[in-house]
């Protein structure tokens, strides 16, 4: 019977520390960052939405550019806003080491 050792795990391979350590700190840089996109992308869905249909301030071209801008900096930032709160509550499958670093 023929065994090909070439490919067998033995138990030297394996590594059993490792220097990489998750920690569950909360980033604070990426944090603020995101409550910052979550409450200016609401100000500007709340701006531009009076600019398109009351028209205070600009027509409805600004009013929906801002509109839209705000939507694109709210998105990112409720999802990031949610997860940290999340991983703070404490809930299964949320941790601070899973937000991307800034």
């Amino acid at each position: 019977m023929y065994v090909d050792h070439a490919f067998s795990i033995s138990d030297d391979d394996i590594m059993m520390e490792t220097q990489y350590a998750a920690t569950n700190r909360a980033p604070i840089k990426e944090i603020a960052l995101a409550v910052s996109l979550l409450f200016f992308g609401t100000l500007a869905i709340i701006i531009g939405s009076l600019m398109a249909y009351n028209h205070v301030g600009g027509d409805t071209a600004h009013g929906m550019f801002f509109a839209i801008l705000g939507t694109i900096l709210f998105i990112p930032g409720f999802y990031y806003t949610r997860f940290a709160y999340f991983a703070y509550k404490g809930y299964k499958d949320f941790s601070f080491s899973n937000i991307p670093p800034v």
